[in-house]
């Protein structure tokens, strides 16, 4: 038999099995798992990339055109599958798919017809990367990611809620929009939930560790003259007026995934204000997961922070927690 070009190059050594060390599946390839996917590959941040949904054609083309601009990444191999056989033995799974938020729509409507995808979705993940972080992106992501810690069996640090994380990046560029600095610069949280109902920690809010409440004690409240009020309601409408004009919502959203994939992947154990467990938390005594800091490395999340939150704040976060269970405690499993 002629030898092959191969062959007649390369002289193989080495007998190995290539088994990837650093993998991350995103599942659901939307517009929002699309973006979520480049940058995971910019960010160098996995040795392999497999993206995983129900379109097979949309799916293969677009694992094609990852592919064909590998000249570009340092990730060496990106694979697709419908089968749940190619997220074996996965690092972090980043669970994009369900369904679309539409205009003026609440993201807790989307419920029921996202717990039944999650159904399909988390036992086919568990089965094949039994040891792998769940980071759930798909709104509504607090109930959702208690789904996913439900229908998986994990223990909580491993299943990750995006969260408020997107909220606060919001807010940071809020506020440097008015004071002129640049959002990395100024610091304040968004906790709760990732909707309607999150909590902007005012007594937080600094620049340069100076607090912004000791500059104007009136902040945030209803005789603030310069109305910083409004940044917290721009945080809670941006998404609902990105809706509106483009569709969707997926940059903001994505940058902040890769912004917790690294904190994961890398071990960086930052904080980051993420869906977590917080029964026992700020009085509240079910089983909810909602946005507080939480030390995010290797093991998911290993530590959360506790914020000394006023009683107003506190209220609120309970509120939110109540409205979660009053749906939660309805879901079948």
């Amino acid at each position: 038999m002629a030898s092959t070009i191969k062959n007649q190059l390369i002289l193989n050594v080495l007998k190995e099995e290539q088994v990837p060390q650093n993998n991350i599946i995103v599942v659901g390839i939307g517009g929002v798992g699309m973006a979520c996917a480049i940058t995971v590959l910019t960010k160098d941040l996995a040795d392999e990339l497999a993206l995983v949904d129900v379109i097979e054609d949309k799916l293969k083309g677009e694992m094609m055109d990852l592919q064909h601009g590998s000249l570009f990444l340092k990730t060496p191999k990106i694979v697709s599958g419908k089968d749940y056989s190619v997220t074996a033995n996965s690092q972090l799974v980043i669970v994009m798919a369900g369904v679309h938020q539409q205009e003026g729509e609440s993201r807790l409507n989307l419920v029921l017809h996202s717990v039944n995808i999650f159904k399909f979705i988390i036992p086919n993940i568990v089965k094949y990367s039994p040891n792998c972080k769940l980071l759930i992106v798909s709104n509504p992501v607090d109930i959702l990611t208690y789904v996913a810690w439900k229908l998986s069996g994990f223990p909580k640090n491993r299943v990750i809620g995006g969260g408020c994380n997107v909220d606060s990046a919001r807010f940071g560029y809020l506020m440097g929009e008015r004071l002129g600095v640049h959002s990395s610069s100024c610091h304040g949280w968004v906790l709760g939930e990732h909707g309607d109902s999150s909590v902007p920690v005012r007594s937080g809010v600094n620049l340069a560790g100076v607090s912004l409440k000791n500059v104007n004690p009136q902040i945030g409240t209803d005789a603030d003259s310069e109305n910083w009020k409004q940044v917290h309601k721009q945080v809670v409408e941006s998404a609902y007026e990105v809706i509106k004009l483009k569709g969707y919502t997926s940059w903001a959203i994505d940058l902040s995934v890769e912004d917790l994939a690294e904190s994961i992947m890398k071990n960086l154990r930052r904080l980051h204000p993420i869906s977590t467990m917080i029964k026992g938390l700020y009085s509240i005594n079910e089983d909810v997961f909602l946005s507080v800091p939480c030390i995010l490395g290797q093991n998911g999340i290993s530590d959360v922070v506790k914020v000394n939150l006023n009683p107003e704040e506190e209220s609120h976060l309970k509120k939110s927690a109540d409205a979660l269970w009053g749906i939660q405690k309805e879901l079948q499993f």
